[in-house]
């Protein structure tokens, strides 16, 4: 597997955790679409006398920001197809209740040592969760 896959899979799996111990449902990993594929779909707990939201996560990893930061490569083309997936999706599932899109963007450092035995080659440096980034 090439290690941009590799990273990519280690950012997934991080997002996901931490949206399961921020009290989030995983509803689906790696959902495709006819547009492209949604990385995480969660449903929020809903507060008092609210309906649960259905968001939408946008998972970008990078290992170091030497070269940019993992936001830098959320751009409008991106964007626009973050968008058709939610909407294809929130409309084959028959949502009625709010939605939005997140992204999580996680930067990692080389930590050496290998996959094997649970340990990561990686730390992490930086998990950010940006709420709502398509208004």
């Amino acid at each position: 597997m090439a290690q941009h896959n590799y990273v990519g899979q280690v950012g997934e799996k991080l997002a996901k955790e931490y949206l399961e111990k921020e009290g989030y449902k995983i509803l689906e990993q790696n959902y495709k679409t006819k547009f492209a594929e949604i990385d995480l779909v969660a449903q929020k707990p809903s507060g008092f006398l609210r309906e649960p939201t259905l968001v939408f996560v946008e998972v970008r990893t990078k290992v170091g920001e030497q070269w940019g930061s993992p936001e830098e490569t959320i751009n409008k083309q991106k964007l626009w197809k973050v968008l058709q997936n939610a909407r294809s999706y929130a409309g084959f599932k028959q949502w009625p209740g709010p939605q939005r899109i997140d992204a999580i963007c996680i930067v990692l450092s080389a930590q050496g040592g290998s996959a094997s035995g649970g340990k990561l080659p990686f730390k992490v440096t930086r998990l950010t969760h940006h709420q709502n980034i398509v208004s």
